[in-house]
């Protein structure tokens, strides 16, 4: 089953060409025959934030650079937590986000072959540290928003990215991913501000500023 981005309908496979079930905002063939284009969720529509707003609360976190002192400044992150199944210190990358649980897991771990109490190697299809079973696209979304809900700042910097790139059946909204990637830059993500910085960089849903820094006005 996959949700249809004219309709916002999940359809099963033969509700779509083969063509468009490989595309992350595929639209069913009665839609198509129907020339219906894709669109937004009316409550993203609703739920979406004035882009201007985003933009001054960003500007006025860096115009006010010099008030925060030195030391706040140049602090560096908090280390990353041990993987909570081998409790080894969790590498920079080629680690895994779970949206069942919200653990990060160390690749490691992850693919780790898994067996019974035979010693048979079995099909491990399943989240290692819940043992919730892996979902589909649109599971995983109701996943990730669950865990927006409880201000999981990975789970609101994921769906920022599906808003930004339009996939996995999200309408792409690139004032949603700018709203996503600043709530999570907030509550103590780094890489958002990365990904703000991209959206700056390329101008999508705002105008292109290569130079924003802290303690320099917008042109």
């Amino acid at each position: 089953m996959k949700v249809c981005a004219a309709c916002h309908t999940d359809l099963p496979k033969e509700s779509y060409s083969k063509k468009q079930w490989k595309l992350d905002q595929r639209r069913c063939k009665v839609c198509i025959v129907n020339n219906r284009e894709v669109q937004p969720q009316k409550q993203d529509i609703d739920n979406d934030l004035n882009t201007n707003e985003i933009i001054q609360s960003l500007d006025s976190m860096c115009l006010n650079g010099e008030k925060i002192s030195d030391e706040e400044l140049f602090k560096q992150p908090q280390p990353a937590e041990d993987c909570p199944i081998c409790f080894l210190l969790l590498p920079l990358m080629g680690w895994i986000y779970m949206p069942c649980c919200g653990k990060v897991i160390c690749g490691g771990c992850c693919h780790a072959p898994l067996y019974d109490d035979q010693g048979n190697k079995v099909d491990n299809k399943k989240c290692p540290f819940c043992r919730t079973p892996h979902a589909a696209d649109v599971e995983n979304i109701k996943r990730e928003k669950k865990r927006m809900e409880l201000n999981d700042p990975i789970a609101i910097h994921n769906l920022g990215i599906y808003y930004n790139k339009g996939m996995c059946g999200m309408p792409q909204n690139h004032t949603k991913a700018l709203e996503l990637y600043h709530r999570a830059g907030e509550l103590g993500l780094s890489k958002a501000y990365g990904s703000l910085g991209v959206i700056y960089y390329h101008g999508r849903g705002v105008e292109v500023d290569k130079k924003h820094d802290c303690g320099e006005k917008r042109s």
